[in-house]
């Protein structure tokens, strides 16, 4: 038998007698917290609910999210992703770059699963995590595509349309944007960065790259109703400008 060891993917073999393990207290009201401040459908709720426990299972052997984070994980990462929703209403296409261990794109995929011709595009390059994203997918039957690739490789090949851009904990905004101008800048999309207390600082930085390159962008900060520290840097019509010799 081989040495390695694979998580069960169906989340009802981590206990024998009711099929489901328990949730702790904690997590329990960590739910319920998550759930007030950002509402779903029971529908997407019971695909909610598939996809965490399969990434509480995950987690035992990959760490795809900070150990510091689980007992919080419905809002600290699940709410902190829905909450996105809220500033694109109308959005189907997403593309969700460096998606890790699902957020914000795989949570946002659950809550657009019944609205149609709704589409997430998952962006990830570690092979482990991407498996763990496939499996997450396919049992929250939720309408994405798990591309194993690196950022700037997705951004220069993909030729699709795009309503939504979104990263979260990816790299600092200056960064994320260099990489991420083409797609935003071709598409018309929006951009959605979720930030910390160091937002402001961030976008200064960001700007300053951006007219140097001759990209030209309207941005605000919208400050997160999950994290009181956070903002979510909004990215609108992203243009090349001809820079003259």
């Amino acid at each position: 038998m081989s040495g390695s060891r694979r998580p069960p993917s169906d989340p009802g073999q981590r206990s024998r007698g009711s099929g489901r393990s328990k949730p702790t207290a904690p997590a329990t009201a960590d739910r319920a917290r998550a759930l007030a401040l950002t509402p779903v459908s029971r529908e997407t709720l019971e695909r909610l609910d598939r996809f965490v426990a399969l990434l509480l299972t995950w987690q035992q052997i990959t760490n795809l999210v900070a150990p510091s984070t689980v007992l919080h994980l419905w809002t600290r990462h699940i709410a902190d992703s829905l909450q996105l929703l809220e500033l694109v209403p109308g959005a189907q296409i997403w593309v969700d770059l460096g998606t890790g261990g699902g957020f914000p794109g795989l949570a946002v995929a659950c809550a657009l699963a019944q609205k149609p011709g709704a589409h997430v595009h998952l962006i990830e390059s570690n092979n482990k995590k991407a498996a763990f994203l496939r499996e997450a997918q396919r049992l929250a039957a939720a309408p994405t595509t798990v591309h194993a690739t690196r950022i700037e490789e997705f951004v220069t090949s993909f030729e699709g349309r795009a309503d939504v851009v979104t990263a979260r904990a990816v790299a600092p905004l200056k960064s994320l944007l260099d990489q991420c101008f083409p797609l935003l800048g071709k598409s018309g999309a929006v951009g959605l960065f979720p930030k910390g207390r160091h937002a402001e600082l961030e976008l200064r930085e960001a700007r300053e790259s951006a007219a140097m390159q001759g990209w030209t962008m309207a941005a605000t900060l919208v400050p997160s109703r999950i994290e009181p520290a956070g903002h979510i840097v909004v990215i609108r019509d992203v243009e090349r400008r001809n820079i003259r010799p």
